[in-house]
């Protein structure tokens, strides 16, 4: 391969033998690209199958089959275990890298890790053409821990666009030195916590606002589902960083603001767990038993009864292509 070619492409995959092969076409073509390891944790269909059959045949594409399904997290730590390449790229089996990615993500090399803007797509489209993306002006920026933490507020009635969703390419080298791996108990979170342990370690994370990574949003991806018991350790994961002796000032406000919005979501979830199960009398004795609870509960209740009327009072458009990032595009 090409001097050029430092970059190691990891794609934990479950039950994705409809999308992988895009994923893995878009990452070999890239000359940047050195090895690209996929993680098949424990799928049901031939997602290993059709993974190879977007081989290329350059010896770059490697298959790990995990025999039980394991979690993203415990995916991708494999994956760094069983790679070399000194920078670590991310990419989801349903989604996709834009062709020239990594050539505008690493023309400089003043950063621990870099990331770029995504382009959001709706599954009906994404067997598509490439879609067309502006060129955008860079812009580039440096992010603190306080200000990538806040961003991971999510508001209700807005379009999902936590800056935790922004897939960096990451130096192997800093994540050695400074010990960091995803945390395997988290199955939700798990990139927003890597990114936060590495800021308050002190990463230089830059972002820049030229578009390279395709998301695709389907109803049933996994990332959009999660447990009750995802949602309490994302909470112990942020308690876990506000016990660090080194997060202080800005960084710990922000970090108990996202814990309080984490724990909120949490509450609701327990919840319309017990309702589910046992009633709306055992519901409501749950949630007079848990007083410090009752906000979150009565809050998320009542919101989302105002989403569903303002769903029913207003027809759904359709608001994708969308970016995660607000950019301006190149005038030419």
């Amino acid at each position: 391969m090409a001097s050029t070619a430092t970059v190691c492409v990891i794609i934990a995959a479950k039950d994705a033998a409809r999308t992988i092969g895009r994923a893995v076409a878009s990452a070999l073509r890239d000359a940047h690209v050195a090895e690209v390891v996929v993680v098949d944790d424990g799928s049901a269909d031939r997602t290993s199958e059709a993974a190879l059959g977007a081989d290329d045949a350059s010896g770059r594409l490697r298959i790990l089959r995990l025999d039980n399904n394991q979690g993203p997290s415990y995916a991708r730590n494999h994956a760094i275990a069983h790679s070399n390449a000194p920078l670590i790229a991310i990419l989801d089996a349903d989604d996709f890298f834009l062709a020239g990615r990594f050539d505008r993500l690493l023309v400089e090399d003043d950063w621990d890790f870099v990331a770029d803007n995504i382009v959001f797509v709706e599954a009906r489209d994404a067997d598509s053409l490439e879609p067309e993306v502006p060129d955008f002006e860079a812009k580039p920026y440096f992010l603190d821990a306080a200000s990538f933490i806040a961003g991971n507020i999510s508001r209700r009635g807005a379009a999902r666009g936590e800056i935790g969703f922004l897939k960096p390419v990451m130096r192997r080298a800093f994540l050695d030195i400074k010990g960091l791996r995803y945390d395997e108990s988290l199955r939700l979170g798990e990139d927003y916590d890597l990114y936060a342990r590495a800021l308050i370690k002190g990463a230089r994370y830059k972002v820049v606002h030229g578009c390279g990574y395709g998301a695709v949003v389907r109803a049933d991806s996994l990332s959009g589902r999660h447990a009750t018991a995802d949602l309490k350790n994302l909470c112990e994961a942020d308690r876990a960083m506000l016990a660090l002796p080194t997060v202080k000032g800005p960084a710990q406000a922000a970090l108990r603001r996202h814990e309080r919005h984490i724990r909120a979501r949490y509450e609701l979830r327990r919840f319309l767990d017990v309702k589910a199960r046992n009633g709306l009398a055992a519901a409501g004795l749950h949630a007079l038993s848990h007083p410090f609870a009752l906000p979150a509960i009565l809050g998320g209740v009542g919101a989302d009864k105002l989403d569903g009327l303002k769903k029913r009072m207003k027809p759904a458009d359709r608001p994708l292509p969308r970016y995660l990032l607000e950019a301006r595009a190149v005038q030419k």
